[in-house]
C-alpha cells in the first residue's frame, strides 16, 4: 500500500535590502562589534523598509520557491504563513499573501508560534497533504521584528533581523520508508509556564497597543538547549533513526552559543550544522526556512540527504521536522 508524504520540491527566501552592522548599532546603544559578536556570533542583520510588509516579504519568498519548483502559483492549493509580526490583527497575513500571488482558491491561514512557527506550519501542512485535503502547499515563515523591537534595549536590539524563507511541499506516494524522500516525522511542544521569559507586553485584548519584545536570556539560552537537544532525540526515535544518521542539521537562528551547545550535547560536529545568525541575526518565524533555502541554493544540502530542523521560541513553543530531501 502507498504512502503520501509531503516533499520539498522548492525553497525560496528573501532579505530586505538594508543591511545594518553591529557598529550601526554601537552608535546608538550601548554595545560593541565586540560585544555582540562574542555574546551571539551576530555581524549584521537585514531591516525592512518603512513601506515593507510581512506580507511582502513572504510573498516574495514563496515567488522565489515556486520559481525553483518551475511551478506556477495556481499550483498551490494551501498556503501556511508562521509570522509574529502579522501585517495586521485580521484578516490573516496569509491571505495577502494569497491576494499578492494571484490566487482566489485554496486554503491560506497564519500560525502564531513565534520562532518555532515555521516547525509548527510545516507540520500542520504536512498533516493537510498526508491526509489528501490538499497537493501542493506553500509553507512560509516571515517576519518585520524590527518593528517590535526597543530600540534602546541592548540585550535584544540587537538580536533580530527581517526576512522570509518559504519551501513548495508536493504530495507524493512512497511506500513509507525512510529511504522515501519527503517529512519523516515531526514533534511539537509548548509550555505556557514560561511565558514571562520571552514575550512581547501590550496586545490588543489588553492595552490595544503594540509592544516591544522582552526577554530573560539566560534563562531562554538554558530551556532552549534543554528542550531542543530533547525534541531532536524524540523526532529522530519516531523515525528509528539517529543522531549520526543527519546528514545536516538546520536549527533556528537564535544564537551561535545555542547552536554549539545543542549540536555537542546531541553529540555533532559543527560541520554539520547550518549556520547563518551571523549575516540574518535572529528572523523568528522565518530564521529556519532562510537558512535551508540558503544551504541548498549554495549546492550543501542535497537531494536524499537526511536532514532535520528544530526550533524554541516564546510560549515556550518547540519542535523539530526530519526530512529526506
Amino acid at each position: 500500500m502507498s504512502v503520501l508524504r509531503s516533499v520539498i520540491v522548492g525553497c525560496g527566501s528573501y532579505l530586505p535590502a538594508r543591511i545594518v552592522t553591529n557598529d550601526e548599532l554601537a552608535a546608538q546603544v550601548d554595545t560593541s562589534d565586540q560585544w555582540i559578536t562574542e555574546r551571539t556570533g551576530i555581524k549584521r542583520r537585514h531591516i525592512a523598509a518603512d513601506n515593507e510588509l510581512t506580507s511582502d516579504l513572504a510573498a516574495a519568498a514563496a515567488k522565489a520557491a515556486l520559481a525553483q519548483a518551475n511551478l506556477e502559483a495556481a499550483a498551490i492549493d494551501l498556503i501556511v504563513v508562521a509570522t509574529a509580526t502579522p501585517d495586521q490583527t485580521f484578516p490573516a497575513t496569509a491571505t495577502r499573501v494569497q491576494e499578492k500571488l494571484g490566487l482566489a482558491r485554496g486554503v491560506a491561514f497564519d500560525i502564531q508560534a513565534v520562532c518555532s512557527g515555521f516547525v509548527f506550519a510545516l507540520a500542520v501542512a504536512d498533516n493537510f497533504l498526508r491526509l489528501g485535503q490538499a497537493n501542493r502547499a506553500l509553507v512560509i515563515g516571515a517576519e518585520t521584528f524590527s518593528r517590535i523591537l526597543d530600540w534602546e534595549d541592548r540585550g535584544t536590539c540587537v538580536l533580530f533581523g527581517d526576512g522570509a524563507g518559504a519551501v513548495v511541499l508536493e504530495a507524493h506516494a512512497g511506500i513509507g520508508s525512510t529511504a522515501d524522500r519527503g517529512i519523516l516525522a515531526s514533534r511539537l511542544h509548548s509550555d505556557g509556564r514560561y511565558h514571562d521569559l520571552l514575550y512581547v507586553d501590550g496586545g490588543p485584548s489588553s492595552t490595544q497597543t503594540t509592544g516591544h519584545v522582552r526577554m530573560e536570556g539566560k534563562e531562554v539560552f538554558r530551556h532552549a538547549v534543554t528542550n531542543l537537544a530533547a525534541v531532536v532525540g524524540e523526532t529522530l526515535e519516531a523515525a528509528g533513526l539517529k543522531a549520526a544518521d543527519l546528514d545536516w542539521i538546520v536549527p533556528h537562528q537564535a544564537n551561535k552559543r545555542i547552536l554549539d551547545a545543542t549540536a555537542k550535547k546531541l553529540g555533532l560536529g559543527a560541520d554539520k550544522v547550518i549556520v547563518t545568525v551571523d549575516h540574518h541575526a535572529n528572523t523568528s518565524a522565518a530564521s529556519v526556512p532562510l537558512a535551508l533555502a540558503e544551504a541548498v541554493a549554495d549546492g550543501r544540502i542535497k537531494a536524499g540527504q537526511l536532514v532535520l530542523l528544530e526550533a524554541m521560541g516564546g510560549g515556550f513553543t518547540w519542535g523539530a521536522s526530519l526530512i529526506r530531501m
